[in-house]
């Protein structure tokens, strides 16, 4: 868990400045959503990105 909060601020939170928490939740939820469980790479999967290993399962 500590490595996820260390990505999301290098990544998403220290690169943007949000007006209100509204927006600063649509933003962290699209990250997550968009880039980091569907791209990242998973040590519990073998180091592939879940996009790949649903792609192989089909």
């Amino acid at each position: 868990m500590e490595s996820f909060h260390s990505v999301l601020k290098k990544e998403e939170v220290n690169h943007n400045k949000y007006h209100d928490f509204k927006s600063a939740r649509r933003a962290i939820f699209e990250f997550i959503e968009s880039w980091y469980n569907r791209k990242r790479i998973h040590g519990s999967i073998n180091d592939m990105t879940p996009n790949s290993v649903h792609e192989e399962a089909a």
